[in-house]
């Protein structure tokens, strides 16, 4: 049995829909669809540390680490073409902050360090021109509600401004009041990609290539029935009827094209910016030959 490591959002119900479809076991594959809703970071921990064999996570957050030398995982696909829409937001009664262009020098809570929270906060501060040191502080806080008490001041987690979440999922906490927008800010690539445990790559590509024709079984299905999709998001996700079908209007599943991953505007658009922000330091030759190495195709 295979374990795949998914974030519970809606980009993930082509996922569902392969398991509930059958679509994995016509593939001789049996899965077992683990949750990770403290996104990206926590994924790659668990690759790594081999207690997941794939996951399915955010492009920013996996090319960083592959850049960085992470070797216990490969890139093997592109899941979602489109780019993602963060939305920026602070407490609901912080008066003293209205915009995006305020958050220079302030402090920026993450879910963890390289994951989309964090790696996206240094586009910001690109696109808006801040100065280095960008931001005074990335208090680590594992999980969204973390994040919204942070931003709040609530007692019992660490203090700070801001934080970067997709938009529909954050979208709820502006209806009911509990947190602010102040800004958004849309990934410059396509927004989720595939990756395998090393093991894996090496030893299980007919394993790895099933699991790919089984993803893009879910996206057919996903692209067939959309009043399915639709139902399937706010019935069994954290989403409103209204917001899943706003959502599913601005999301394009890589269909067809799964088993790919465009050189340029995957690999060489995020490392771009991530040396840019200063998240990627080493030297472009070192980054280069690092992202080579752990960017490959198993069909």
């Amino acid at each position: 049995m295979s374990s795949i490591g998914y974030v519970p959002e809606h980009f993930s119900t082509p996922i569902a829909f392969a398991q509930s479809k059958g679509f994995f076991k016509q593939f001789g594959i049996e899965v077992e669809l683990i949750p990770y809703p403290s996104g990206s970071g926590h994924l790659i921990q668990s690759l790594e540390d081999n207690s997941l064999d794939i996951a399915i996570g955010l492009t920013e957050a996996f090319v960083r680490g592959i850049a960085q030398g992470k070797e216990n995982y490969k890139l093997i696909g592109t899941y979602v073409s489109s780019p993602l829409r963060w939305s920026i937001s602070t407490g609901y009664n912080r008066d003293e902050l209205t915009t995006q262009d305020q958050l220079q020098g302030k402090r920026i809570s993450i879910s963890r360090i390289g994951s989309g929270s964090h790696v996206m906060s240094f586009v910001l501060a690109l696109q808006q021109g801040f100065t280095k040191p960008f931001y005074s502080g990335f208090p680590i806080l594992s999980n969204f509600k973390n994040l919204r008490d942070s931003v709040n001041l609530q007692n019992d987690v660490e203090p700070s401004d801001a934080f970067m979440w997709e938009h529909f999922t954050t979208k709820r906490y502006y209806d009911n009041k509990e947190v602010k927008k102040i800004g958004e800010i849309y990934t410059p690539w396509p927004s989720w990609v595939i990756n395998a445990r090393s093991e894996l790559v090496s030893n299980a590509r007919e394993q790895l290539d099933g699991f790919i024709k089984a993803i893009e079984l879910g996206i057919d299905y996903f692209n067939k029935n959309q009043q399915e999709a639709i139902e399937y998001i706010y019935t069994n996700l954290d989403y409103s009827e209204e917001d899943a079908k706003e959502w599913i209007k601005t999301v394009e599943f890589n269909e067809g094209k799964v088993d790919t991953v465009n050189w340029e505007t995957v690999v060489e658009n995020t490392s771009k910016v991530l040396v840019e922000a200063g998240v990627l330091e080493e030297s472009s030759d070192l980054i280069e030959s690092r992202l080579k190495e752990g960017i490959v195709s198993v069909v």
